[in-house]
Order: structure tokens, then C-alpha cells, then sequence
């Protein structure tokens, strides 16, 4: 059947708590699955980016996801954080892509090799000189992704996750099932291999970070509802 996005959610169901809307979905209300969907689509697709470093392949992960949620919301604990429980299967996911694609792991020496011209470059350029203070945001942000892009596999999952999604430590420790100590030290880590060259307008650029524009997310909920079974 198909699906016009704009006219399929009313604000009661846009502003209603993620706990309601869950139980709606579980009587397969898919308009409440929407919602959960439209509201936790930027968290899955960066955890699911930061693991798979693909826009196309983050996306794919996220509507299997979706698909693994919309079956399993009977299993879902009321007592848990929807976010946590849905940054969990896609986490899950985007790790079972890269095992089956046999990826490998960057050297953090590899990592931190292959960023020195970049910040050479960038350590020259005079931000205070642009006439455009939008353009310069552009172009800061795709310098923060493309840092974010090499940093070693394990370092980038904590620093998406506890720094541009703002989670807790002890939400990171638990969606990705290593101790709080570690997350905690690989967080700082990651920030201060990002830090030089980028320490007065990092917090900037992570607000921008690996945006999910509004047609990817339109697609996204599409495509998930497309290939929803009856509950």
C-alpha cells in the first residue's frame, strides 16, 4: 500500500512517548512504528556509519534493523531505553555486515600516518579570513568526518556513540559489550587524536556531523514500511 509520509502522522502520535508508541507498534500500529522510526533515525544511522563508514551501506543496516525491531518489539523490556535497545540491533547489524564482508581493522598507526597531511593542511588555514562563515562550517564538518572516517574501528564506535550522540558511558559499555573503563579511555583517545588543529570549533562540527537529510530518512521509513509483515 502506499505511503505518504507527511499525511500519515498526526501530532499526538509525532509528540507521544517513546513507551506508548512501542506498545502501539506491538498491536501493529505501523503510523507509531513511523514515529519511532522519524525519531531515533539519526542515532541508528550514525552508530551504524561509524561502524560501517558507508552512507549506503549505514543505511542499508538501519532498515534491517528496523525490520529485526518490528519482530522483536514483543521482546522489548519496558524497564530499557528504546534508543539503547534500537542503537543494540543496528550495532549488531552493521557488525554482522563487516564480519561477513571480512573487513579489516585499521592500525591505529596506519590511522594517525594517513591524517598527517590532512592536518598539516589544515593547521594553515586561517578561518577568521572566510567571508563565508556557512561555507567554512561545510567545510569544517567534512574535515570532522573524514577524521572521524580514520580513526581506528574501535576508538571511532566509542566516540560516535558517548561523543556527537552524547550517550552515556554506561549506554556506550552496554550496546557495545566492553567494560565502562574502556570506553571511557578509548573516548579519550579518540578526542585527542581529534583534537589538534580543531579544538576551538570541534563542538561546531559535531552538531553538523553525518547529518541525515530528510530524504534518506523519508527513503529510510519508506522502504522499512514497505516490507513490514502483519502483527
Amino acid at each position: 500500500m502506499p505511503h505518504t509520509p507527511s499525511s500519515s502522522r498526526s501530532p499526538a502520535t509525532a509528540d507521544a512517548p517513546d513507551l506508548e508508541l512501542t506498545f502501539r507498534a506491538i498491536s501493529g500500529d505501523e503510523v507509531a512504528f513511523e514515529a519511532i522510526m522519524r525519531r531515533h533515525n539519526r542515532l541508528l544511522f550514525r552508530t551504524a556509519r561509524a561502524i560501517l563508514k558507508s552512507d549506503m551501506d549505514a543505511e542499508d543496516a538501519v532498515q534491517q534493523a528496523y525490520l529485526q525491531a518490528w519482530q522483536a518489539l514483543g521482546d522489548f523490556r519496558a524497564d530499557a531505553k528504546l534508543s539503547t535497545w534500537l542503537v543494540r540491533i543496528v550495532a549488531n547489524e552493521a557488525l554482522g555486515q563487516l564480519r561477513r564482508r571480512q573487513l579489516k581493522i585499521v592500525p591505529l598507526e596506519s590511522a594517525l600516518a594517513s591524517t598527517e597531511a590532512l592536518d598539516s593542511n589544515w593547521q594553515q588555514d586561517d578561518m577568521d579570513r572566510s567571508p563565508d562563515r556557512t561555507a567554512m562550517r561545510s567545510e569544517l564538518r567534512q574535515i570532522m568526518e573524514a577524521r572521524i572516517d580514520m580513526l581506528p574501528t574501535d576508538f571511532r564506535r566509542v566516540f560516535m556513540l558517548r561523543g556527537v550522540e552524547e550517550m552515556s558511558v554506561e549506554e556506550v559499555s552496554q550496546i557495545l559489550e566492553i567494560p565502562e573503563a574502556t570506553v571511557r579511555t578509548r573516548f579519550f583517545r579518540a578526542r585527542s587524536m581529534l583534537r589538534e588543529g580543531l579544538s576551538q570549533d570541534l563542538d561546531m562540527a559535531l552538531s553538523d556531523a553525518f547529518t541525515l537529510d530528510g530524504e534518506r530518512c523519508n527513503r529510510i521509513v519508506s522502504l522499512v514500511r514497505a516490507r513490514l509483515s502483519p502483527r
